[in-house]
């Protein structure tokens, strides 16, 4: 980790010995780290609204470890289930396991930890490979960004999916220098197919990392006229990160006689009902978290049609339809088939009406939110954040949260289109997978965005620090300095 800092051992033994010029050479690196873990310690110490999901990971990680059943309690009985992958139960499990059941301060202390290395594997990819100035930016934006500090200290599977992001980002981007010099980089790789696993058995969307990954090596292998041999190495990572999946899959396999290698999108078991003509509908109109917390989860209250933006209705009479929908739902609180079935029939005729509306417009204001909303719920704002809520605290936090958010993505999306971003086929790849997906789901969640947030903060760096590239690899700076 030291021989990662700016300035080289030899330079600072010159001034007076190695310990002295860590000591000296490296302050703001030390400074930054120090901030990015009080950071850490502080939205421990204030964490955000528990989650539901933590309940649902910790009771999978206690069936599992103490009653050998990867299921949930049903009327007393543990029923095995499929509706969340293995790896934060597993890591949850493992920790309670050393530690005392119940002692979530140790597993977020953890996911601290695992939070800095991956902020640290972030800025080392930066100086490795556009220079140390741009490093060192990189490690205050991913030290100080408060949207992953927030996770670090919560219970989910985020904190580990960007750490996952940030390991692919370093051992992938050394795999590709490797290549790029006719060499190979074994360990390098075994790390990238480590962070590839990782990401598939935390979220189903982790598999996005694996194609960004195993993409930007084919690509820069053919561009380099050595396609054959990214070929080998792209379909080796892939491999190994598969690995690790093939047991969950045989164990779903046995169970519930399907093959499902990931978790299934709507989180359901085989067999469950699910309501897709009403998500569908959904699909047609919603584009934010506020929706996402009035409509979305069914079966759990009222849904008030004066809620529903005015994209939502084509005409007074389709109003009127759908008001009556949500009358009938309201009645029992729940989606019988028969109500489903109008809710599709509605969806249909929203997009047969609408296309460009339904598939187009609305899927790109969906991932527009997600990328662009304050995020409110790192520090308990209010999700309708235009109201601007009394407390001046509140406006000024909203506000703050707001332009530190767009801040990232803009400076990102610069440092991608001035061409200063080293390696860029990865996070190019990676975010356009990533929204392509987000514009297909109905519950807008800004949190769905946080595993874009760590390629963000390199491409981020590599445009503040002004920092140049040649086509493929990177700068000639750091070049040299490799050699």
């Amino acid at each position: 980790m030291l021989a990662a800092m700016p300035g080289t051992q030899e330079q600072e033994a010159q001034r007076g010995g190695v310990l002295r010029g860590l000591l000296r050479g490296n302050a703001h690196c030390w400074a930054l780290l120090a901030a990015g873990l009080l950071l850490r310690l502080w939205f421990l110490a204030h964490p955000m609204i528990p989650d539901d999901d933590t309940d649902v990971y910790a009771e999978l990680a206690r069936n599992l470890f103490h009653h050998g059943v990867y299921g949930l309690a049903n009327d007393g009985v543990i029923d095995p289930t499929l509706i969340r992958l293995p790896g934060y139960p597993i890591f949850l499990g493992l920790i309670l396991a050393v530690f005392d059941q119940g002692n979530f301060a140790a597993v977020l202390l953890v996911q601290i930890g695992f939070d800095l290395l991956g902020f640290w594997l972030i800025a080392s990819f930066v100086r490795e490979n556009a220079g140390e100035r741009a490093g060192l930016v990189a490690l205050a934006l991913a030290a100080l960004c408060p949207f992953t500090a927030a996770y670090a200290a919560q219970a989910l599977t985020e904190c580990l999916s960007i750490f996952a992001v940030s390991l692919a980002l370093w051992s992938t981007g050394r795999v590709l220098r490797a290549q790029s010099a006719g060499r190979k980089d074994r360990p390098a790789l075994f790390f990238a197919a480590l962070a590839m696993a990782l990401a598939m058995l935390l979220r189903p969307d982790g598999a996005l990392l694996a194609a960004a990954v195993v993409i930007s090596i084919v690509w820069y292998a053919g561009s380099e006229h050595r396609l054959r041999e990214g070929l080998k190495t792209a379909l080796v990572c892939l491999l190994l990160a598969i690995v690790p999946l093939a047991p969950w899959t045989a164990r779903n396999w046995r169970t519930f006689h399907v093959v499902q290698p990931l978790a299934p999108r709507r989180v359901n078991n085989p067999g469950d009902y699910v309501t897709y003509g009403f998500y569908r509908w959904m699909g047609t109109w919603s584009v934010d978290i506020v929706s996402t917390g009035a409509f979305f989860w069914v079966n759990t209250g009222t849904m008030d049609v004066n809620d529903l933006p005015a994209r939502a209705f084509d005409s007074p009479a389709q109003y009127a339809q759908t008001a009556a929908l949500l009358t009938e739902y309201n009645a029992t609180k729940s989606i019988p088939p028969e109500l489903d079935a109008k809710f599709a029939a509605l969806a249909a005729e929203r997009i047969q009406d609408h296309p460009f509306l339904c598939r187009v417009w609305v899927p790109t204001l969906r991932v527009t939110d997600m990328l662009l909303r304050p995020r409110t719920e790192t520090l308990d704002l209010d999700p309708v954040w235009w109201r601007f809520p009394p407390p001046w605290t509140q406006r000024m936090e909203t506000a703050v949260l707001g332009l530190l958010n767009v801040a990232l993505v803009v400076a990102g999306l610069v440092g991608l289109i001035r061409r200063r971003v080293p390696w860029a086929a990865l996070p190019v790849v990676y975010l356009a997978l990533r929204c392509a997906l987000l514009s297909t789901i109905e519950n807008s969640e800004p949190r769905y965005t946080l595993e874009m947030l760590p390629l963000l903060m390199a491409c981020a760096a590599c445009a503040i620090a002004g920092s140049t590239r040649p086509v493929r690899g990177p700068t000639k700076d750091a070049a040299g300095r490799l050699s």
